[in-house]
């Protein structure tokens, strides 16, 4: 058994948190393994690499956890508790805090009910435009306050999005169609040299800034009656460093794929109006593609990888839905500039 073997056997015993009675429900994720008892959840990074991210050293999954507690307290303060030490302690065995060697990290979160989750009120449907207003209101606060940075954004970051959904996308030809795959492509990099001008100049305003990076509706919840963003991204700073209308396109993009148009207008509204700075709304259709396709690349992902043939069927079929939207968005009429 390797360390981190160890530490998932450790995490998965209720008795490691001094209350061996209750249950230790588990969650997975293409990074991390979060591990839910009691009143608190435990995430814990695994040790693994992707294209993006490299969780391979125990170091790397420090930096990551520090990391991801310090992003996430500036929109979740209450639910982001602390970063604990898992250690081998005298007599052998594993504890939190420990004085012994450290084998691995995790966050330690306040948890919450699942049917808080945005992402399950949309398919219960039980999201109200009301809650979109409040949403909109919460995102552009965060936008405003979040830290500017000149070092990623613009034309470049772009760019380098648009290339890596098309590397990703085209390693799934056998599930998603490759000649609608070169034209998202195709219309991608006209539209980025058509609105090169806008996306330098935001650049240079100060539009780029220190965001989520992965602002979907499982990433939202209802807390304390609040719409809360967690989980944010805190591996990559290109990723997360980028336009704030690109990081809201993520939850747009998200509440249309609900067939939840209506509630995606009123949260758009709602930022727009609760944004301190004019937005030009002509790269839109863009960002929202972009999204599209990401999302499109990790659910052909998924489906490739589950067991069972109904499952993998499911995502196959979200997957080429989203293929398609990401394609439709590049020939949409774009929005002009809303704010002046």
């Amino acid at each position: 058994m390797n360390a981190q073997q160890e530490v998932i056997a450790f995490l998965s015993r209720p008795e490691s948190y001094g209350a061996p009675g209750n249950v230790v429900e588990l969650i997975e994720t293409h990074g991390s393994l979060i591990f839910l008892h009691g009143q608190r959840a435990y995430k814990l990074k695994r040790a693994i690499a992707y294209a993006a991210l490299d969780f391979l050293s125990l170091d790397s999954r420090e930096r990551a956890c520090q990391a991801e507690l310090r992003l996430n307290r500036r929109t979740a303060p209450e639910l982001y508790l602390e970063v604990r030490s898992i250690n081998r302690a005298a007599d052998g065995g594993l504890r939190f805090n420990g004085g012994g060697q450290v084998l691995d990290w995790v966050v330690v979160m306040r948890r919450f009910a699942q049917d808080a989750l945005l992402e399950r009120m949309a398919l219960d449907g039980r999201l109200t435009l009301a809650l979109m207003d409040s949403l909109g209101a919460e995102i552009a606060r965060f936008h405003a306050s979040a830290e500017l940075t000149h070092a990623f954004g613009g034309v470049a970051g772009i760019r380098q999005a648009i290339e890596d959904n098309h590397r990703e996308l085209s390693h799934y030809q056998a599930l998603l169609d490759p000649v609608t795959v070169h034209d998202v492509h195709d219309a991608s990099l006209a539209a980025l040299d058509e609105l090169s001008g806008i996306l330098e100049q935001r650049r240079r305003e100060g539009r780029v800034r220190c965001c989520h990076g992965d602002l979907r509706l499982a990433n939202i919840c209802l807390y304390k009656g609040q719409p809360t963003l967690f989980d944010g991204i805190e591996f990559s700073e290109q990723i997360a460093c980028i336009d704030v209308l690109y990081d809201l396109a993520f939850v747009l993009m998200d509440l249309r794929q609900h067939d939840l148009a209506g509630h995606a207008d009123r949260l758009l509204h709602s930022y727009l109006e609760h944004s301190p700075l004019a937005e030009d709304c002509r790269l839109l259709p863009l960002f929202l593609s972009l999204r599209a396709a990401t999302r499109c690349f990790t659910l052909a992902c998924s489906a490739v990888r589950l067991p069972e043939a109904h499952m993998r069927a499911a995502k196959a079929k979200q997957a080429q839905a989203l293929l398609l939207q990401a394609k439709a968005y590049l020939h949409a009429p774009r929005r002009r500039r809303i704010n002046d």
